[in-house]
């Protein structure tokens, strides 16, 4: 918080910093008066943080707009929240792509850029392009790097709080990669990296379809299912950041992968060949029997996988994300099975951010990390203990 004021605060004015920071961030373009009476800080302390904040550039003076000023003479000064005082990063890290979302301090994104990427790229070249996606972002942005404060990133994998990634089986050499620590050389700020269906979880809380519950579990469905959760709405990561690897659930007696599920011709696909899963559910919605053979066999292992998340945490709220939420047939087979396994059923939907909902929770995990940092903000539900 030092860095906020340029001094060495107290407790108590870190907190009053932080709540009228809120405030500012929330009311707009308050007036003093406004401050005083939104947070219940006596004037004289409002003035002294405001007057801390402006030295920090994290607060300007707002122009009133000229009706107010031409009824009231002089209007009272107005202030407001500089956004623009910093910036964030939010990057995914998958198979077929690498994206990022730029934001300000208000968490609003404001840019975003992609990538497409080979399932076979080695690590080296996937980080690459991780970096040539983030530079041409802030190129065309007019973003200057060293103004960024946070960068978070979703990445498949068991990752420490380090941001190693432990195992890593969905992208070549990724197992063992010191994912946080190769990227921190690009940048002078904070680089969080995260699960990527923890982050796409921490999304759906955020701005998605669970913005109304606090006890979800999104399933990113795929050929290795994963799966994040929020329980109380903080992210639930177990004690080695294990938890929801959804993927292995085949080893406890069914031993027949997603892949071989998946398989018409007796073959199984490739594990990361997306657009051979597509084929195969397209077919089955034209009528194919195998197809539909296929994807039924798939949808009971997913349900089995979901279910088993269901019984052991009790979610209000199954978000269903990646692939499988763009082809149709998922959600009704989903609740209907659920029904028959769970003792309390939970509400199944669809993602409301699609491709972009890791990108987005890896931008509310770097916003979590600066507003816990910087601003003395407590509650953060992607804060690592």
């Amino acid at each position: 918080m030092s860095r906020l004021t340029g001094g060495d605060p107290s407790l108590l004015r870190r907190i009053n910093s932080a709540v009228v920071l809120h405030a500012l961030r929330g009311a707009g373009s308050p007036t003093l008066t406004d401050l005083t009476r939104i947070t219940g800080l006596s004037r004289p302390t409002v003035e002294g943080v405001v007057e801390g904040l402006f030295e920090a550039g994290l607060v300007v003076e707002a122009h009133p707009d000229e009706s107010e000023a031409r009824r009231q003479g002089r209007p009272a000064r107005r202030f407001r929240f500089r956004a623009e005082a910093g910036y964030l990063l939010g990057v995914e890290i998958g198979p077929h792509r690498v994206s990022a979302l730029l934001s300000g301090l208000d968490g609003r994104v404001t840019g975003a850029g992609s990538r497409t990427v080979s399932e076979t790229a080695e690590a080296d070249e996937r980080l690459d392009q991780v970096r040539a996606v983030i530079a041409d972002l802030l190129r065309r942005t007019g973003v200057a790097r060293n103004s960024l404060r946070a960068v978070g990133v979703g990445s498949p994998g068991i990752v420490e709080a380090d941001g190693t990634v432990r195992l890593g089986t969905a992208l070549p050499g990724w197992t063992g990669l010191p994912l946080g620590e190769r990227l921190r050389r690009s940048f002078r700020c904070p680089v969080l990296v995260e699960n990527d269906a923890n982050a796409a979880a921490v999304a759906e809380h955020w701005k998605g379809a669970a913005t109304d519950s606090d006890d979800i579990v999104f399933v990113l469905a795929g050929l290795s299912p994963g799966a994040g959760s929020l329980i109380g709405g903080r992210l639930h990561r177990g004690f080695g950041g294990a938890a929801g690897e959804i993927g292995a659930l085949h080893l406890l007696g069914r031993d027949v992968t997603p892949e071989h599920l998946l398989s018409t011709t007796g073959t199984p696909l490739e594990p990361l060949d997306e657009q051979a899963v597509a084929v195969v559910f397209a077919k089955a919605r034209q009528g194919d029997a195998e197809a539909q053979a296929a994807v039924e066999r798939f949808l009971q292992r997913l349900v089995h996988d979901v279910a088993a998340l269901a019984l052991a945490l009790d979610p209000e709220l199954v978000v269903v994300g990646g692939w499988a939420a763009g082809l149709d047939g998922v959600l009704e087979p989903l609740r209907r099975e659920l029904a028959r396994y769970c003792l309390r059923p939970p509400r199944v939907t669809l993602s409301l951010l699609g491709e972009a909902a890791v990108a987005t929770g890896a931008l509310r995990l770097a916003l979590d990390h600066v507003e816990e940092q910087l601003f003395a903000v407590e509650g953060a539900v992607t804060t690592r203990r």
